[in-house]
């Protein structure tokens, strides 16, 4: 049953369920030598350093209305960084309307609602492959609330925070809360895709496949971009410096890398 904003459950207690989602966002790079190997991990690092990754969950933070309580941060050696964020519930003032529907979450705004025992964390890993000229770069951002509001409402600011040809989303629901009269509620509000939290300018922009156990409250989606252009994968030139054989190759490893991080499984390679 789908309620309308008066028609909201009275809990008995404190909103005991938890709400977990997990982005992953993948930029694939091709560097044809060492030298651009390592130029690309260390504009990455440059890029994504712990300073601007902490800025990017402080947003996160202000979107779900939390309490920073404490903050880590590591930069790592030779590469990746870390942050991690405690974060407790906000003060209570008014839930918005949106919180209770599926659709994008503000770039930022502040929403104000209530939160307790809540953490976001954010992990990335630059890497490459030993000999194909791949290099890859990976980050992990898990958000979990306590509360009223899903943290994939901070979904759609993570999106715009980074460039990413891949994207691996996970959310799920669990544990369960009481109403007043002791009836136990596994999930507090209607969901059926993630997709329905991303907006259209996004969706139109990737090829998506959705995974969902709803008798479990478990959400998946992924995506990888629909248009490739040879150009947004070469680091420090454009593909009028190769030959149309060379464009063709790499192109093709390229195409095969984004396969196999999208499907979860290695390929066959053409030799």
């Amino acid at each position: 049953m789908k309620l309308t904003h008066e028609q909201r459950i009275t809990l008995h207690g404190f909103n005991n369920l938890t709400k977990s989602l997990s982005f992953n966002m993948y930029d694939i790079c091709y560097t044809r030598t060492k030298e651009e190997r390592e130029a690309y991990i260390e504009y990455i690092d440059e890029q994504y350093n712990s300073d601007r990754l902490k800025g990017i969950l402080q947003s996160v933070t202000d979107i779900i209305g939390a309490h920073v309580l404490n903050i880590a941060q590591q930069d790592y050696v030779p590469q990746g960084a870390s942050v991690t964020f405690l974060i407790s519930e906000g003060p209570t003032v008014e839930v918005p309307n949106e919180s209770f529907d599926e659709s994008p979450g503000p770039l930022p705004k502040s929403v104000v609602l209530q939160l307790d025992k809540s953490h976001i964390t954010v992990h990335t890993y630059p890497e490459y492959h030993p000999d194909e000229g791949i290099s890859t770069f990976r980050a992990d951002i898990d958000v979990s609330t306590c509360g009223e509001i899903s943290p994939l409402k901070a979904l759609n600011y993570l999106i715009h925070s980074f460039d990413t040809d891949i994207m691996t989303i996970d959310y799920r629901v669990r544990g369960f809360t009481r109403d007043i009269y002791g009836q136990k509620l596994f999930i507090d509000h209607e969901i059926s895709s993630i997709q329905n939290y991303i907006p259209d300018e996004v969706l139109n922009h990737y090829d998506f496949i959705d995974v969902n156990v709803y008798q479990e409250n478990i959400f998946h989606t992924k995506c990888k971009l629909k248009r490739f252009d040879l150009n947004n994968y070469l680091f420090g030139y454009t593909k009028d410096k190769l030959s149309p054989e060379e464009q063709a190759e790499i192109t093709e490893r390229l195409k095969t890398e984004m396969d196999e991080i999208f499907y979860g499984k290695n390929m066959n390679r053409s030799t």
